[in-house]
């Protein structure tokens, strides 16, 4: 079959991964007074795992064992520091200073359902081309999910991804993609933030993927961090990391996920 495999839904389901995306953006927005100096990541993790599972979720990435991993993953968010892209391993070695950016990256299941978000924060003031990076990135996956609509192409999104980044001459991830996301935390198609428009599979309605461009300040160059789970930047350039999960419909996409608490949070921090 030709999407066997692909993460495509009916309705009853896809109500199942809109809750455990309400969880999800709630958390976001929970977490933000604590994304401060002096906080270690250990303790947005312990916070985090409180917050899902009062509100009826379980942390996805808790236990989860990637296919390109020996073992399970053991925390509730992936907290990547600066020139780490994905997977940073929380810890109360690891705390958060001025001028950072921290990607936070985390999954919520409900009744056997997946919803995946990422987003980048400062830590205090950042510097201005660090900002810009920030923009760029939360841009691009708008761009990105523009393309979504039912019988468009797969190659679209990560055209509109790699061309937006490109402009503003940072350089994007190729190596890493978005993916399927529904019943499984990673599932098919993946999503790459690369493409060349109208090629590639068509995208069928009620299909839910999480786009996640990541974006780099230097090199698009990667390598496995030393802790042995996060990714990072080769030339140790800055990389910054936003996500949504969201359903193909016709015309437009459903984006389950929000950036609405985040923002709501900032502005009173």
């Amino acid at each position: 079959m030709k999407y066997e495999g692909w993460a495509i839904y009916e309705e009853r389901d896809i109500s199942r991964i809109a809750v455990a995306a309400d969880i999800l953006s709630r958390l976001f927005g929970y977490l933000v007074p604590y994304i401060r100096p002096g906080v270690t990541t250990a303790e947005l993790d312990e916070r985090a795992e409180a917050f899902i599972r009062s509100e009826g979720g379980e942390p996805a990435f808790k236990g989860y064992k990637p296919p390109f991993e020996d073992v399970p993953y053991p925390y509730t968010l992936c907290v990547s520091i600066d020139q780490e892209i994905v997977h940073g391993l929380p810890s109360t070695q690891r705390v958060l200073c001025t001028g950072q950016i921290v990607s936070i990256d985390c999954g919520v299941r409900v009744e056997g359902f997946h919803a995946d978000m990422a987003y980048t924060f400062p830590v205090g003031e950042i510097a201005a081309p660090v900002q810009r990076l920030l923009w760029v990135t939360q841009q691009a996956l708008e761009r990105g999910i523009a393309q979504v609509r039912a019988g468009g192409y797969l190659g679209d999104i990560g055209n509109a991804i790699h061309s937006f980044v490109k402009s503003y001459t940072f350089a994007v991830s190729e190596q890493l993609t978005g993916h399927g996301v529904g019943r499984y935390m990673h599932m098919l198609p993946d999503v790459p933030n690369t493409g060349k428009p109208g090629t590639g599979p068509r995208l069928p309605e009620n299909l839910v993927i999480a786009i996640e461009p990541m974006v780099h300040m230097g090199s698009r160059r990667i390598r496995k961090g030393a802790d042995g789970w996060a990714v990072e930047t080769r030339d140790g350039s800055l990389s910054a990391h936003y996500e949504h999960t969201v359903v193909v419909r016709p015309g437009k996409a459903q984006v389950l996920t929000s950036f609405e608490p985040i923002h709501k949070a900032l502005a009173h921090v």
